[in-house]
């Protein structure tokens, strides 16, 4: 093999990755290692070849410039309900503040397709931070899971947004006033934006208030498509009302109201 072919081929498995290459000596030199004690090699060794040079580099070359940098900010950007939280900071807006332990800004799926939004924090939910975790959250979670069940989806409470009216729980567990609901509401109606769900399920007549402004009660207003900024909204009753005695008939209306709710926006 000529030099230039050597090279060439040398070239080629240097571009494969190999640094090192050995050839395997000929009979005639094994022969000559085992008559010559003194050889370097032990009979059958594999001489080392050496690497052959890198081919110089034109002269109208250039090093390819390096990619830019990452930038590490724009992969740190908060998401947009992180953005409305640190807004709200540690709030003091309205009077309710006075009596909180915790803001309760909301939990779930921040890209649900659906939006459930209760009237303001109990005492379990000041506790915690998290909105319907009491004896009404457990319901509710119930009523999510099994509708769900019922009707064949795969649906299940952490794969929805829940949030509240007011962030902060009024005292002694009253209704939100209403100027306490549009001091709030600036931030609710930002989460809803944010998430751009696909309907938005209220939870009670405070709650329909706050968004609706309806001149009716909830009792006949739940059941019944309407409609707040371009989003689908079904009222219905809240599961503290659910709570309250026996109530079977109310407990069914409310499983009637979900299934056309899930329907609607997951079938």
């Amino acid at each position: 093999m000529s030099e230039h072919a050597l090279r060439k081929q040398l070239e080629f498995y240097r571009d494969l990755g190999f640094e090192e290459l050995f050839v395997r000596p000929s009979e005639a030199e094994q022969e000559r290692g085992a008559e010559d004690p003194k050889a370097d090699a032990a009979p059958g060794a594999e001489a080392p070849v050496q690497r052959a040079p890198a081919p110089a580099a034109a002269s109208d070359e250039r090093p390819a410039p390096a990619p830019p940098a990452s930038d590490a900010s724009s992969e740190q950007q908060p998401s947009p309900l992180q953005v409305i939280r640190d807004d709200m900071g540690d709030c003091t807006r309205c009077r309710l503040h006075k009596g909180r332990k915790t803001i309760v800004f909301g939990s779930g799926n921040p890209n649900a397709k659906l939006v459930f939004i209760g009237e303001g924090p109990g005492a379990d939910e000041d506790a915690q931070g998290l909105p319907f975790v009491g004896r009404a959250g457990q319901l509710l979670t119930r009523m999510i899971d099994g509708t769900c069940e019922r009707i064949g989806l795969p649906i299940r409470r952490p794969d929805v947004y829940i949030c509240n009216v007011v962030k902060c729980r009024p005292p002694e567990n009253r209704a939100p006033e209403l100027d306490e609901m549009e001091i709030c509401g600036q931030f609710l109606f930002r989460q809803v934006k944010a998430i751009q769900p696909k309907a938005i399920c209220v939870l009670g007549g405070t709650a329909a208030k706050a968004l609706l402004r309806p001149g009716v009660g909830i009792t006949k207003l739940r059941g019944t498509w309407t409609e707040w900024g371009g989003i689908r909204v079904m009222p219905t009753y809240h599961p503290s009302y659910l709570l309250r005695g026996y109530n079977p008939e109310g407990k069914r209306q409310a499983f009637e109201d979900l299934k056309e709710v899930f329907t609607y926006v997951y079938k």
